[in-house]
Parts: structure tokens; sequence; C-alpha cells
């Protein structure tokens, strides 16, 4: 068995030295689904992150734990609730999204929209609230004394963004369901692995095992790093 796994993860090794085609081609889809993930979930979350964070309104409390319950939902549910819309018989089975990159991206967006903006939400509560009103009190208008606040809040809002993004290329219910799994098109890293391992053929998911493993040690420093700089500003 020791043998074997040597022997396995030479021979991964040697395909990722190699530049496989296959293997670097189901990077490239997991990384292209990812990106738009989180640069949707981005533009989406941190102005409502920064919305409830700086705004006091009736229902507050509840909105906040909404969007923790949220960073918790099971990706299968999403899976189906977005298979339900895109499937030919749903809303928007017109659009012929389904089993498509696309449809990874919109289901991956419902599921780290609440990462990102609970921890802009975190970031942002973090700001003394002292300084919002020196700001406005030396004539700063609403949108300047915004931008001062998200200034103050970059690091944290920058490991939102990253802590999203990483969550988008781990995942697999969601790229499973509405992408298909479909050789070059629409296999990801995640649904790959999984499939090899069925298939009893280990070459390939540890190949890719070993590029996502890099790329999450890589985020975790970087993170690392930032919420080092974060803490630091602070």
């Amino acid at each position: 068995m020791e043998g074997f796994l040597i022997s396995s993860l030479a021979e991964a090794v040697r395909m990722l030295w190699s530049l496989d085609p296959e293997l670097y081609f189901i990077v490239y889809i997991s990384l292209y689904v990812s990106f738009f993930s989180t640069l949707i979930a981005s533009v989406l979350g941190i102005p409502l992150g920064f919305l409830v964070a700086v705004k006091e309104f009736r229902g507050k409390r509840a909105v906040i734990t909404i969007l923790n319950t949220l960073l918790a939902l099971p990706t299968v549910v999403i899976g189906l609730f977005v298979y339900a819309f895109l499937s030919r018989r749903g809303i928007l089975g017109d659009l012929g999204m389904l089993y498509t990159p696309w449809a990874i991206v919109v289901g991956q967006v419902i599921l780290i929209t609440p990462w990102v903006t609970t921890f802009t939400l975190a970031a942002v509560s973090r700001i003394d609230s002292r300084y919002r009103r020196t700001a406005m009190t030396l004539g700063a208008n609403l949108w300047q004394t915004s931008l001062s606040i998200a200034k103050e809040a970059r690091y944290g809002i920058l490991a939102a963004i990253i802590a999203a993004f990483g969550r988008a290329i781990a995942e697999i219910g969601i790229a499973m369901m509405l992408g298909g799994n479909i050789k070059g098109f629409t296999r990801t890293m995640t649904t790959a692995m999984a499939l090899e391992h069925n298939k009893g053929e280990f070459i390939l998911a540890l190949g890719l095992g070993i590029v996502l493993l890099s790329i999450s040690l890589f985020m975790n420093i970087f993170m690392q790093l930032v919420q080092g700089r974060y803490g630091s500003a602070r």
C-alpha cells in the first residue's frame, strides 16, 4: 500500500511537471468560476455589509442573525434551488445556463455572498464610530465618510474576499449539480477528484489535490499577512 501511494504520488508530480493539458484545464476551470463568483459576490456583499454596519435600522439584529445563519447554508440546498430555476422547466430555463460554468458561478455567488457580507460587516464594525462622526463634523459628506471608513477597514475587507474565494474553490456540491462534471467544459478540481476516486484512479486526483492544497496554502499565508497588517493598522 505504501509503495502504491509513493508511486502514485510520484506519477502525479510527473504529471504536474509535464504540464498535462487535462489537469491544467481543470485547474483553469476551477480558477475561472471561483474568480468570477468572488468578483460578483464582492460587488454585492461589500456594499451590503458596509450598509448594515454603519446604518441603524429596525430589524438590524435579525439581519445579522440571518447572515450568520447563511454562512452554514448547505451547498446541496443551493444546488437544488438554482437547478429548479435553470432547468428546462424552470423560470430561467430558456437561458440555457444549466451545465455550464456560469451555472456554477450563479450557485457559488449565492454561497459566498453571505461570507463577504458578514466579514465586511465585522471589519467595518471594528472601526470606532467616533471616526465617522469626526469625519462628518469636519465637513465630509456621506460618500467621503464611507470612503474613509472603507480605507480604514480595507485589510479586513480584503480578508473577507480571500476567505470567500477559498470557500468557492473548495466547493463540490454546487459544481457537481449545476456543472454536471463535463470533461473539458465544467469539470473542476473537486468534482474531478471525486470522479477519479470513484473510478479507482488516483494519479490525476493526487495531482489536483496537490494543486488545491498549494492554492489553499498560498491563500492562508496571504490571509495571515493581511490580518497581521490589519491588526497593526488598528
